[in-house]
């Protein structure tokens, strides 16, 4: 990205953030300062804290608080309006926004980065590929080889991506097993042959804070995608490049969905999430980003 273009952005961005009013703030709150809650996707985690920590160093009268948990632990709060702020990789379904729409309530939401699903494996194993086909036929209970997939927990959104993906209703009886975190999948699958652990790309990123100790003994598996679709002419792994050209087969986005019905903190990091200098940090962090940094990063891309 060159200087004065990103300049340019930025100045862009400045105008519109305190000048865009979404709703009218009758609070007293203000998008730079106060304090606000987000119910975050734990395997998202990790990618809000280096947002947060820059948010905070800019606006150090800002105080953005973070839950984390499976899918079926933070949702609950939002469904009921306990917390506005949510952080997740998928969009609202319409039970969902029953609350809000009782009390006419908006509900925004913006994607901020793109993420993917990475099948690990154990460094020892023969096997460096892997096709969706396959992957979901483990998921169906129809494979006839002998590879097993791991999960984090049965209720993340990782398994529930499978599951919709797969087209099934209920797990096999056999050759899908479910842990409890993310850490437990990358140190089982280090510690077993024939496993293949499913995983967050953020997890895998060598700049993360507290990183897995078992990272050094599992591999990343290429994927090749179903047929007729993007990234069916060979095996991709989760890159950066695959990620944002779609070229790697377990995409997501990450979205952040803003309920809280006033132009006030919450609001203001939602936004700042989707600026040249949020777009920034995710893309310094491995993940794909957002429309503004990756219209810059395609021309640079195509220009090889």
């Amino acid at each position: 990205m060159r200087i004065g273009t990103s300049l340019i952005l930025s100045l862009l961005f400045a105008a519109s953030f305190f000048s865009c009013n979404r709703n009218a703030n009758t609070t007293g709150e203000k998008r730079t300062s106060g304090k606000t809650t987000i119910l975050v996707d734990e395997t998202y985690a990790r990618i809000l804290d280096d947002q947060i920590e820059v948010f905070k160093s800019d606006y150090p009268d800002a105080t953005v608080n973070v839950i984390a948990g499976d899918e079926n632990e933070i949702l609950p709060k939002f469904r009921k309006g306990e917390v506005k702020m949510l952080v997740m990789s998928r969009m609202l379904k319409p039970e969902e926004e029953h609350f809000y729409k009782n009390r006419k309530s908006p509900i925004y939401v913006d994607r901020f980065a793109i993420d993917g699903l990475a099948l690990i494996a154990n460094k020892a194993d023969a096997d460096s590929t892997i096709t969706v086909e396959e992957a979901y036929n483990i998921m169906r209970g129809t494979s006839k080889g002998t590879k097993k997939l791991v999960f984090d927990n049965a209720y993340s959104s990782t398994i529930r991506y499978f599951i919709d993906s797969a087209g099934i209703k209920e797990l096999p009886k056999t050759g899908v097993y479910t842990l409890k975190t993310t850490d437990d999948v990358i140190r089982y699958v280090a510690d077993n042959k024939g496993y293949i652990g499913v995983i967050g790309v953020n997890w895998l990123l060598k700049n993360v804070k507290n990183a897995s100790p078992f990272l050094s003994g599992i591999k990343t598996l290429a994927v090749k995608n179903l047929p007729n679709k993007n990234g069916a002419d060979a095996y991709y792994k989760p890159t950066q490049d695959n990620l944002i050209n779609g070229k790697y087969p377990f995409l997501r986005n990450v979205y952040i969905i803003n309920a809280e019905g006033t132009s006030g903190l919450g609001t203001g990091f939602a936004t700042w999430l989707s600026s040249p200098r949020g777009q920034l940090i995710v893309l310094k962090s491995g993940l794909g980003p957002h429309e503004v940094a990756l219209r810059e990063f395609n021309l640079k891309t195509n220009k090889k």
